[in-house]
C-alpha cells in the first residue's frame, strides 16, 4: 500500500510541478519588444468561421475591415446557419463561404472547407479568427509580422472576459482562463518553448496550414491542431503582446455546457496526445514536444485541486490507520506547491479583475465545479454548438 500511495502522489505531482513552473516564468517575464522584419509580409486571408452568429459577428468584422491591406482577403465560413450569418456578412463586404453538412458539424470542418476553397489561389498566411471576437487595431499587422519573422503558428493572447456585476464564479472562471491562455504560455514562451493553440486569433503560414489534419468535430478542435502541429515538426509560438478578447456565456446553462465541453475535450487529449509526444520526443530528441506533453498534462484547474485535495484525504487516512507519513508529506507538498503557483498567478495577473475582499467567496464557487466532474462520463455530442451569450438567434 505504502509503494501504491506513495507513486500516486508522486504521479500527482507532476502536473503541478508544470504549472509551478510556467508560473514562475509567467511571473520572471518582462514585455520584448517585437523585431521587425525587413521586408513587407506578402497577402493574408482571414477567416472567419461562424454559426449562426448573425448579430455577433458585426463587431468583429468591424474590427478587422480597417486592418486589411490591397492584397488582404476577409472570408467568412458561414457553416450550417438557419439564420442570415450569410447576408449580414457579405453586407459588410466580406466574401461569404456557404457550408451545408449537418452530418458534418464542428469548426474543423469549416476550417477545412476555407483551406480547400483558397488552394486555387492560396496566400502566403491564413489568420483563423472566431466569429464573436474583438481585436485591437493592429492585431493583424503585428500578428502577421512575427509569423512572417518565424516561419511558424502563431497564438495570440485568447482571454475571455465576464460583464459587469457578474456574479463570484465569473470572476473564478475568468481568473481560470487567464492561468490557462495568458500565464502559462507566457511562462513558456519565457523559456523560450512552444505552446498549444487555444483558439481564436491563430496565424499560420500557408505551407503549414495546407497540409494540417483540420476536418474533425472534436470538442476542443485548437488544442488538437496545435498538438497535430507539433507532432509534425511545427508547433505554435505565442505573442503576448497582441490581444484578442470574447465574453463568456451569459446563462448558467450556456457557461456549464462550455465547461463541460472543454473539460472533457481536454482530458480526451491528454489519454490520445501525452503517449504520442513522449514518444516522438524520444525518437527524435526533441525537447519541444516533451515540454508540451508535459503541459498538457496540466488537467483543467478544478481537477487539479480536486486530484490534490483527494491526495492530502488519502494520505491522511493512511497515516491515521497506522501508515507511513511519506504519502501525507508528498500530498501536502503538492497542495502547497499548487496554492504557491495559484496565488503567485493572482498577485501578478489576477487582482484586477478579483479583489482580496472577494477571495472569501471563491472557495465555495470553485467546490460547485466539482458537479461538473461528475457528469463526464456521459457521452457528449461532437456537434458545433453556438454558445449563449444572452444575444437573439
Amino acid at each position: 500500500m505504502l509503494v501504491f500511495l506513495t507513486a500516486l502522489n508522486a504521479l500527482a505531482l507532476i502536473p503541478t510541478l508544470v504549472l509551478f513552473v510556467e508560473v514562475l516564468g509567467a511571473v520572471a517575464s518582462r514585455d520584448k519588444v517585437d523585431v521587425q522584419i525587413p521586408q513587407t509580409p506578402g497577402p493574408v486571408v482571414i477567416a472567419v468561421p461562424a454559426h449562426n452568429e448573425s448579430c455577433g459577428i458585426i463587431p468583429t468584422l468591424m474590427d478587422l475591415i480597417p486592418q486589411l491591406r490591397e492584397c488582404d482577403r476577409l472570408l467568412v465560413v458561414a457553416d450550417n446557419c438557419n439564420d442570415d450569418t450569410a447576408a449580414v456578412s457579405a453586407a459588410q463586404g466580406a466574401e461569404v463561404l456557404l457550408r451545408d453538412e449537418p452530418d458534418r458539424r464542428g469548426k474543423g470542418y469549416a476550417m477545412a472547407w476555407a483551406i480547400a476553397h483558397l488552394k486555387d489561389n492560396p496566400p502566403e498566411f491564413v489568420l483563423f479568427v472566431d466569429a464573436d471576437c474583438r481585436l485591437q487595431p493592429d492585431f493583424v499587422s503585428k500578428t502577421l509580422d512575427h509569423c512572417a519573422q518565424t516561419g511558424q503558428p502563431v497564438q495570440t493572447l485568447y482571454l475571455m472576459t465576464s460583464a459587469q456585476g457578474v456574479q463570484v464564479d465569473q470572476l473564478v472562471a475568468e481568473l481560470a482562463w487567464r492561468l490557462k491562455n495568458w500565464i502559462r504560455p507566457l511562462g513558456l514562451h519565457h523559456f523560450g518553448r512552444p505552446v498549444q493553440l487555444t483558439g481564436a486569433g491563430m496565424m499560420f503560414p500557408w505551407g503549414v496550414i495546407e497540409l494540417a489534419p483540420l476536418a474533425s468535430g472534436n470538442l476542443v478542435e485548437d488544442l488538437k491542431l496545435g498538438l497535430d502541429l507539433a507532432l509534425g515538426g511545427t508547433p505554435a509560438r505565442f505573442l503576448p503582446t497582441v490581444r484578442v478578447t470574447s465574453e463568456f456565456a451569459a446563462t448558467e446553462r450556456g457557461a456549464e455546457s462550455q465547461r463541460k465541453r472543454w473539460i472533457e475535450g481536454h482530458l480526451r487529449m491528454i489519454g490520445g496526445y501525452v503517449p504520442r509526444l513522449v514518444a516522438a520526443s524520444i525518437a527524435t530528441r526533441n525537447l519541444d514536444a516533451l515540454v508540451l506533453a508535459c503541459d498538457l498534462l496540466v488537467p483543467p484547474l478544478s481537477l487539479l485541486i480536486l486530484i490534490a485535495l483527494g491526495m492530502v484525504a488519502l494520505g491522511g487516512i493512511y497515516a491515521w490507520l497506522g501508515g507511513a507519513l511519506l504519502p501525507t508529506v508528498l500530498a501536502v507538498l503538492n497542495l502547497s506547491l499548487l496554492a504557491g503557483a495559484l496565488a503567485l498567478a493572482w498577485l501578478k495577473f489576477g487582482r484586477d479583475i478579483l479583489p482580496a475582499s472577494r477571495i472569501p467567496l471563491v472557495l465555495g464557487q470553485v467546490l460547485r465545479r466539482f458537479r461538473l466532474l461528475g457528469v463526464l462520463a456521459r457521452r457528449s455530442s461532437s456537434e458545433w454548438v453556438r454558445t449563449d451569450r444572452g444575444r437573439p438567434e
